[in-house]
């Protein structure tokens, strides 16, 4: 298989997008974890608040990987073109994969933070279940 230097560069729009969404979703927890410490400067007895920036710090984390992950695929793909234009196949195809490889693990590490998203929307709901 040939790749073209058009191959490498359809990832660009899927990096762009996750980037995108990851931003987004870090900005709104940033803002969440701020209101939340706020409230647990006043009530430092309520779990619910606890339990939430635990969860938000690790949210946090993986969203820093996602971007991390997203941006050395994106960096990988850029290198596959290059070596594409120096018609180097090799070099290329595994550059390419590589890419393509961090870009499932950025997906996966997408899954895992949404499902943690909803832990945390279960921890905020604990307390009506009564």
């Amino acid at each position: 298989m040939e790749l073209t230097i058009g191959t490498p560069a359809l990832l660009f729009s899927t990096v762009s997008l996750l980037m995108i969404a990851f931003t987004n979703r870090f900005l709104a927890i940033a803002n969440l974890i701020r209101e939340l410490h706020d409230k647990f400067k006043i009530d430092k007895s309520d779990k619910i608040i606890v339990e939430q920036i635990k969860n938000l710090q690790k949210r946090l984390v993986i969203i820093r990987n996602v971007q991390i992950i997203s941006i050395s695929s994106l960096l990988l793909c850029a290198f596959s073109m290059s070596f594409i234009f120096f018609q180097e196949q090799n070099i290329s195809k595994w550059l390419f994969a590589g890419g393509l490889s961090l870009q499932i693990l950025a997906l996966i590490m997408s899954v895992l933070e949404i499902t943690m998203s909803m832990s945390a929307l279960k921890i905020e709901l604990s307390d009506m279940e009564d």
